[in-house]
């Protein structure tokens, strides 16, 4: 059973949770797809692929354990890409996505982000749902991907 979303906190990264970052991505990335250099790049070295280049990772945890994570990259002037979204199999349904995806737009809009952007695959539908739910519309890409798999591709403006 998926735990009561009122369990959950939100908190930023801390030094240490490397591994919970790629544990969380890699399940849903190799569920559904493989994993490619760009996933490797940003799971394998998070401090400096995201952190350092002036992005932000969530996590949302239950008893102290990561159960999801969304991070914040960096793609220009007041703009973020949403990436790496990830909430563990055993607690999905329970409201932490949201949870955790509003928090991360809050973050980016108490930073004076103007534009955040994101790019899925129509296969994750109920993730779609979610980032329309919360603002997010459709839109053509503006850069070629670095993803084989990125087939959807979302913006949501915030000024």
């Amino acid at each position: 059973m998926a735990p009561a979303p009122g369990q959950i906190t939100i908190r930023e990264f801390e030094p240490g949770d490397e591994a919970a970052f790629r544990q969380l991505n890699e399940e849903w990335i190799t569920r559904y797809f493989r994993m490619e250099e760009k996933d490797m790049e940003a799971l394998l070295e998070p401090q400096a692929n995201i952190l350092r280049a002036g992005g932000r990772i969530f996590f949302a945890t239950l008893d102290g354990r990561c159960v999801g994570c969304c991070a914040l990259v960096p793609t220009g002037d007041g703009e973020f890409e949403v990436a790496k979204m990830a909430v563990t199999a055993a607690c999905q349904g329970a409201g932490i996505g949201r949870k955790l995806l509003q928090a991360t737009v809050d973050a980016a809009r108490s930073m004076g982000t103007r534009r955040l952007y994101l790019e899925t695959n129509h296969v994750l539908r109920p993730a779609i749902g979610l980032y329309e739910s919360i603002g997010f519309r459709h839109v053509a890409p503006d850069h070629p991907t670095p993803y084989a798999r990125a087939d959807v591709f979302m913006e949501m403006l915030l000024a």
